[in-house]
């Protein structure tokens, strides 16, 4: 009997599987095995995606806000049933331990449902306006508008996330979506695509291009035809601790999982933690423990919960970083190049993607806030006046008191903020 030999998994262009002239080898990070072989689409379906796409905002943009919720809800049904499967195809891809695969499959899906419930709100939202003549009656009618077809880059680390979050927040407010997975871990986009596929979404809705990151930069992101472009969340993630936080073993240890859950790649990672001098001994040494424990190996064992370096380039970056540093003169508490790292600085630049994390001691809570200069921050105090400060003089856009910073699926009405316009239309003298 002839061997049947697989097909390579097809790219979505415009809603349909297509397969192209050239595959490309999906490996696994730990040991290079080959976990699928995906179809590159050419320049001519690369063209006729983007511009299906530019072709499909206006019908997507008149398309009724129930009707896009509705595919949003089915969509995020279809990744629920298919779960497990997805979340091994993270791990196979990427090298994200399992434990963290599902994690990343459950915030696509809760993602996915509150762009849902966006949606019939992007549509309109009434409100009554003061009017300066007796008797009349004004209302404004504030309406999400769409800027235009996204384009969505998915990195290596986050395969799932970063596309199910830009699809949720493009089709909330009426956009198409191109989703561009780096080839090197496109799998999870794909299954996605997949699921796009069995929804009622207009032709040119949504394609899905394995492709390369540097031709992504070079052609995708330069492209007129794209209103805005998302890539996943930016920025840095810190946290304090400060002098009255009893627990400092448990604030270690949430500070050394989110520093290396995903090998420290995603941007809510905790990159740098500033502790206050009159508990820095104990909190250093409980966080090098920490960070010490934290499991290494086999990312499809479920109690692993760091992995590799999602790419052999992001290795070698840290790996120089790490000595360019310590050669500068902060102190390896523990780790290396290849194990979860804690450093005692401050250093001279910033940690870059990685299991790493820098701890510096601070004189009083103000030096801490400033040492925890990032996007989002975690403020581990009880004190409410510290809080309060914390929130009001710190540069996050985010803090979090008590933890640390997490992705929050109802991020995306941020993104879809990013994605749309408000239109407003005001109503006078009309009976409603």
């Amino acid at each position: 009997m002839d061997a049947i030999t697989p097909q390579p998994r097809a790219a979505w262009i415009a809603g349909r599987a297509e397969h192209g002239a050239s595959t490309f080898a999906v490996t696994h990070p730990c040991d290079d095995t080959e976990v699928a072989t995906v179809a590159l689409p050419d320049d001519d379906q690369v063209e006729r995606a983007v511009a299906s796409a530019a072709d499909a905002a206006p019908i997507l943009r008149r398309a009724p806000a129930h009707a896009r919720a509705t595919a949003l809800e089915d969509v995020a049904r279809g990744l629920a049933t298919r779960a497990d499967e997805l979340a091994e195809l993270i791990t196979a891809e990427s090298g994200k331990p399992l434990r963290w695969a599902e994690v990343e499959v459950a915030h696509a899906v809760a993602a996915l449902r509150s762009a849902a419930r966006e949606a019939t709100r992007a549509d309109g939202e009434l409100h009554r306006l003061d009017s300066d003549v007796a008797g009349e009656q004004r209302m404004e009618l504030v309406r999400k508008r769409p800027r235009g077809p996204v384009l969505g880059a998915v990195p290596v680390h986050c395969p799932l996330g970063v596309a199910a979050h830009t699809v949720a927040a493009a089709l909330a407010v009426g956009a198409p979506v191109v989703l561009a997975p780096d080839v090197r871990a496109p799998l999870a986009a794909l299954a996605l695509g997949e699921v796009l596929a069995e929804t009622d979404l207009p032709e040119g809705a949504y394609s899905v291009l394995p492709i390369e990151a540097m031709k992504v930069t070079a052609r995708l992101a330069t492209d007129s035809r794209f209103a805005a472009t998302y890539a996943g969340a930016t920025g840095t993630t810190t946290a304090v601790v400060l002098a009255d936080w009893p627990d400092l073993d448990g604030a270690a240890q949430r500070i050394a999982a989110s520093a290396t859950q995903e090998a420290g790649q995603g941007a809510h990672a905790v990159r740098t933690v500033a502790v206050d001098a009159a508990v820095a001994d104990d909190f250093v040494a409980a966080l090098t423990d920490a960070v010490r424990a934290q499991p290494t190996g086999d990312p499809f064992d479920p109690a692993v919960s760091v992995g590799p370096m999602a790419t052999a380039e992001a290795a070698a970056r840290l790996a120089e970083w790490l000595e360019e540093t310590t050669s500068n003169g902060a102190k390896l508490l523990t780790g290396s190049a290849t194990e979860p790292t804690l450093l005692q600085g401050p250093v001279a630049a910033e940690p870059v993607p990685g299991p790493v994390l820098v701890v510096s001691v601070a004189d009083s809570a103000d030096a801490a806030f400033g040492l925890a200069a990032g996007s989002r921050t975690g403020v581990f105090t009880r004190d409410v006046t510290l809080a309060l400060r914390a929130s009001a003089e710190l540069a996050a856009d985010a803090v979090v008191v008590g933890d640390v910073p997490t992705y929050r699926p109802d991020s995306v009405r941020a993104t879809m903020q990013e994605f749309g316009v408000e239109r407003v239309t005001v109503l006078t003298g009309v009976p409603l």
